[in-house]
């Protein structure tokens, strides 16, 4: 059951970051899925990198955002350039 409330929380986090960071995006519900997912495992990592969560610990909602826009616009600058 936690597989699937991953996958929901990855495509609620993807969606919300592509909304904040409007602009044409390669990619459907599958690449928006996985940017949330590795949001939300960037944010963690970042989080407890700076010691903001414990091990064990992850992060919330709007890290999982910020992660996700992190991600986005990496993916953005890599596919953009390869897409010419």
């Amino acid at each position: 059951m936690s597989w699937i409330w991953a996958i929901i929380i990855g495509l609620i986090v993807g969606a919300v970051a592509k909304l904040i960071m409007p602009g044409r995006d390669p990619g459907g519900i599958i690449v928006t899925i996985l940017l949330g997912i590795g949001g939300s495992v960037v944010a963690t990592w970042i989080g407890q990198a700076v010691h903001w969560y414990r091990p064990g610990q992850g992060a919330g909602f709007i890290a999982s955002v910020v992660g996700a826009i992190i991600i986005l616009a990496i993916y953005r600058a890599l596919v953009g350039r390869t897409v010419t």
